[in-house]
């Protein structure tokens, strides 16, 4: 067990408690004076070094000015480092640490105090570890177990143990508002007062409430491909980015953040996870989405369709024939049959032809031969396959050597071999082959609809190999439902490292071609599935209006109370306008961060902006080019709002006409679940059929709205 506070300055009442911190933040302060000191005595250094150097370069020979050049890059670096050092006890000054555990011997009724914060706190000059990390082996304790008997796996083996203190602290600006003893596992009243926050512009670290189930899934590294299946605010995005956190803290020395990547389902749900990492931390680690992944495959040489169009094409035009291209195009049949499409191509493409090498030859059946013993690879690297054979023939049977124009001949030949069918016209050809020639429609301009890409991507690997980005080491992928077996399939190929996927197959924005965690541990078969079954973002009184609109059976509401949600009857659009003008006027007005006026559409919500922005309403509207989350009253689409939370949501037009397909129910129900503390949804015609059994409070918007405009 590793060193920790000493029996002598053993905290226990508040006032020794509170003692005890000014202790920490003098030690801290001390470091950072120290580190301050430390780096400007480098700076100096440094800039006289290149000073020297720029003055007598004429006179110094090659050694001594790469060695002059080395000192300079040396000290920058160790500048570099301490300056993140810096960082991170300027942080932990704020807040120390948030949790504390006395760990003793397993007869042991007194224990030693183990500190734990967001980051470690090492003391040099009394060789102990003042704060831990959370992240640390002995800190697993803290989430894993009441008092009692206990342990920790450390790199050394296991730890037998006994908790005899359990206590919880919230320090902000350096103050302790208060200290709590619990001997259960994360004590409520910390995780109902945390809950009952407002929100922020960016998405919080929540160490010092991480429940037991969310930091097994943390802690887990023994999967390979970890697929989470978390209720909507279940915070399995946060438990994502902490897992993360956690992996590069235990193998630092086999991984780093730059060699991790994040797929995500846009640019603002990019910008509101991004301040996660680096409070833990942690660098930002690389982002991408499914459609930038797409263009960089297929080399900007094929234009497509977005994503947000496929769903607004769903939620708009009720084509038959596109919503069945669609889910055609997300089964595992489908995938089935592209894979034995791919073989017959890969197969049929060669036409072998008699080899002449100098004055010997090959016939062609031995070089079909070959062709077909690396069938299964690319064109390039069966050619280079069957040159080698044809070379180790040569030399093994006739003692030739093939080199040089021959070798380089020799190759050209055996490229004339492969028929020439590009991508695009063996993908039209794979519909043909499959007797279903309507399946493949091109939008105007010459536009793939968004179905087509991936499985254009995935013929591509199979005709000619994928090239694995091995340079990866790790690959989270957020909003896992709404991907298909495909999407998966080359999600493997490129990425054959490990893996954490995570999403709500209730919250899929596209239900025509979702994704559920079973199916995808069946296309990535070392995978393992972990369920979030809590939801901690909203009111209990919004998940039951959440839960009557598309019931989650799985799901278990944190029980934090709040006011019933209002349905709001509106006489017509103008009152409805007038409704929501107010709505944002009380918000301003009250304590909370953020407004999320949701709607079904982007044509809604530009609508609806307009007509704020007329009258000189402060909002912020996001569309599919938008790239930040910011803090005020921001209207989205439901399809935007994946991801992200309010304090209060609004949801206008809940008509019957705007929502009542089983997309438009999933929309409905993504956009309610959006809402921590307060949610209303306005309508004019009937409320939707989705709405009309929802547990909330029915009102008529006041006349008076409209006569005060």
């Amino acid at each position: 067990m590793s060193k920790t506070t000493t029996d002598q300055c053993l905290p226990l009442t508040e006032a020794e408690e509170r003692a005890y911190l000014e202790h920490i933040k003098g030690r801290i302060t001390s470091e950072l004076d120290s580190i301050t000191r430390k780096m400007h005595a480098r700076h100096t250094e440094m800039l006289d070094l290149k000073t020297y150097l720029q003055e007598n370069k004429s006179d110094m020979d090659h050694v001594e000015k790469a060695a002059a050049r080395q000192s300079i890059e040396m000290m920058t670096n160790i500048v570099e480092r301490a300056a993140a050092q810096k960082l991170r006890l300027s942080k932990l000054l704020d807040s120390p640490y948030f949790g504390r555990i006395d760990v003793g011997a397993q007869d042991d009724e007194k224990g030693q105090p183990t500190y734990i914060g967001v980051h470690s706190l090492y003391d040099s000059g009394s060789d102990a570890t003042l704060v831990h990390d959370w992240r640390a082996p002995i800190s697993s304790m803290f989430y894993e177990f009441e008092l009692g008997d206990a342990y920790y796996d450390a790199p050394a083996g296991r730890t037998e143990c006994r908790l005899v203190r359990k206590r919880q602290y919230r320090i902000e600006r350096q103050e302790l508002k208060f200290m709590l003893e619990s001997s259960l596992n994360i004590q409520d009243d910390i995780l109902q007062e945390e809950l009952s926050r407002a929100s922020d512009d960016k998405m919080r670290n929540i160490v010092a409430t991480i429940q037991r189930d969310q930091n097994a899934i943390i802690r887990n590294d023994r999967s390979h491909t970890l697929i989470i299946q978390g209720a909507a605010g279940s915070g399995k995005t946060s438990i994502a980015l902490h897992r993360i956190a956690f992996l590069l803290y235990k193998y630092k020395d086999s991984i780093r953040s730059d060699e991790i990547l994040i797929v995500s389902p846009n640019k603002v749900f990019a910008h509101y996870i991004s301040q996660v990492l680096p409070e833990l931390g942690e660098e930002m680690i690389q982002e991408t989405t499914m459609e930038t992944l797409a263009s960089e495959l297929l080399d900007d040489k094929v234009k497509f369709q977005t994503f947000a169009e496929q769903v607004a094409m769903l939620l708009h035009d009720h084509d038959p024939g596109y919503a069945e291209r669609i889910r055609f195009k997300a089964s595992s049949e489908f995938l089935a049959k592209l894979d034995e499409y791919g073989r017959r191509v890969r197969s049929s493409r060669v036409r072998a032809k008699d080899v002449k090498v100098g004055l010997l030859s090959l016939d062609a059946d031995w070089i079909a031969a070959r062709f077909r013993r690396c069938a299964g690879q690319s064109a390039a690297n069966q050619i280079t396959a069957v040159l080698n054979a044809i070379v180790e023939h040569m030399r093994f049977q006739h003692g030739k050597n093939v080199v040089g124009k021959e070798r380089t001949k020799l190759r050209a030949d055996l490229k004339g071999m492969l028929t020439n069918t590009t991508l695009k016209t063996a993908y039209k050809d794979f519909y043909a082959w499959l007797g279903e020639p309507q399946m493949f429609k091109q939008l105007k301009g010459s536009r793939y609809e968004y179905s087509d890409v991936f499985p254009l991507i995935y013929l591509n690997m199979l005709l000619d190999g994928a090239s694995e980005m091995d340079h990866i080491k790790h690959v989270v992928v957020d909003e896992m439902q709404d991907y298909t077996p495909i999407q998966y399939e080359v999600i493997a190929n490129l990425f054959p490292c490990k893996k954490t996927i995570l999403g709500d197959h209730n919250q899929s924005v596209s239900p025509l071609s979702s994704s559920s965690a079973e199916a995808i541990q069946e296309i990535l078969p070392k995978s393992e599935c972990m369920y979030m079954h809590k939801s901690y973002r909203s009111t209990l009184q919004i998940t039951e209006l959440a839960q009557s609109i598309h019931r989650n059976p799985n799901l278990m509401a944190v029980e934090r109370h709040g006011e019933k949600p209002l349905l709001i009857a509106c006489e017509d659009s103008e009152q409805e306008v007038d409704h929501i003008r107010e709505a944002v006027r009380s918000f301003f007005d009250s304590t909370y961060n953020s407004l999320g006026i949701i709607c079904k559409t982007q044509q809604r919500a530009d609508w609806l902006y307009k007509q704020l922005r007329a009258s000189r309403t402060s909002v912020t509207l996001l569309t599919p080019r938008s790239t930040v989350f910011s803090q005020g009253v921001v209207i989205a689409t439901a399809f935007l709002a994946k991801g992200l939370e309010f304090d209060q949501v609004l949801v206008p037009f809940c008509n019957d006409s705007e929502y009542r397909t089983v997309i438009d129910r999933h929309m409905l129900y993504v956009a309610c679940t959006r809402a921590m503390h307060g949610l209303s949804l306005t309508h004019t015609e009937e409320r939707s059929r989705f709405l009309r059994s929802a547990p909330a409070r029915a009102v008529t918007a006041p006349r008076r709205m409209a006569a005060s405009r």
